[in-house]
């Protein structure tokens, strides 16, 4: 046996770059056989886009674990096995990992679907020569709903292209760098302002099917609606009535149900646009999280408080 504490990583050690020497790092990437005891195991990292089955797999036998370390900014698909968590342990996303990727995803997004990128390509498989007038960007009214790092990366992205206002909105009201943050409940009066809205919120009982029917008969005519959050922050029969009715359109990197399987409406649904949940798996991925994992070893190698806690002892944080 040995004192070193266990550190379970889903890429090797040394990919990382420079590491606390005190752990004893092993490799499990969320397949085959555990790699060592998993009571042993003291800091475990989710191996990232293996699914939930895998995620949650050893938390059971995890009777030591002191920290769960996600690779992703929701939290979702862990939430219950929290109970699963021994007394303390903290469970910590990924934090600004994903601005970068997902920002920039919600961007091409909203610039793919303004200006017919889809319907050209079509016509370039069809070698039919198409041109059409579509909306700018520039001059629009965006309406961000989850105004954190990703909310607010979105914003950065969005300003050199002249768009008319940025619009903000966050669980809480507050004030950011950029302006005034309005709350949750101001929705109502804000959503009919803009031409494009971007949902980038955690998936919480909160805002599991916020874009609802309600929701989406207050978007002005003619708005898109860009989901980079998760898919049941939408109701998708909702969702599915307006775009059929021609009223709104979409851009969606996750929808409900995920995978969307062959023959689901949505696939043929007029003016929309479908990723397959892309916002985070991109060349941007590796390097933040190596960033992310050799700070949060560090602190926690040190004694020191962690970032990017959500939860702890079993208990989601207020």
């Amino acid at each position: 046996m040995t004192s070193r504490p266990d550190v379970w990583l889903p890429y090797p050690a040394e990919e990382l770059g420079p590491l606390p020497a005190s752990p004893r790092y092993l490799l499990w990437d969320g397949t085959g056989d555990f790699p060592a005891d998993p009571a042993r195991c003291a800091f475990y990292t989710v191996p990232y886009l293996k699914g939930t089955e895998a995620a949650v797999r050893p938390l059971a036998a995890m009777t030591g674990v002191r920290v769960v370390q996600t690779l992703t900014a929701g939290v979702d698909h862990m939430l219950p096995s929290l109970p699963l968590l021994p007394p303390g342990a903290l469970l910590c996303n990924a934090g600004e990992l994903h601005n970068t990727s997902t920002a920039e995803l919600a961007l091409a997004l909203i610039l793919a679907a303004l200006r017919g990128i889809p319907d050209a390509a079509l016509a370039q498989a069809e070698e039919r020569w198409a041109p059409a007038f579509h909306p700018a960007l520039a001059d629009r009214r965006v309406l961000i709903v989850g105004y954190g790092g990703i909310g607010a990366a979105v914003e950065d992205r969005l300003l050199p292209f002249e768009v008319a206002e940025v619009i903000r909105v966050a669980s809480r009201a507050r004030t950011a760098e950029h302006g005034p943050v309005h709350g949750i409940g101001d929705l109502p009066d804000l959503l009919p302002r803009a031409d494009v809205v971007v949902l980038a919120t955690p998936l919480t009982e909160r805002t599991r099917g916020l874009a609802g029917a309600d929701f989406l008969a207050r978007m002005r005519d003619g708005a898109l609606l860009v989901n980079v959050a998760r898919g049941p922050v939408v109701d998708t029969g909702a969702l599915l009535a307006e775009l059929r009715s021609g009223r709104l359109r979409a851009a969606l990197d996750v929808t409900d149900p995920e995978p969307l399987p062959p023959g689901h409406p949505l696939w043929h649904a007029p003016n929309t646009l479908i990723t397959p949940h892309v916002g985070g798996p991109s060349s941007a991925f590796l390097p933040r999280a190596a960033r992310l994992l050799r700070a949060q070893l560090a602190r926690f190698a040190a004694g020191e408080p962690l970032q990017y806690v959500v939860a702890t002892g079993g208990t989601p944080l207020a």
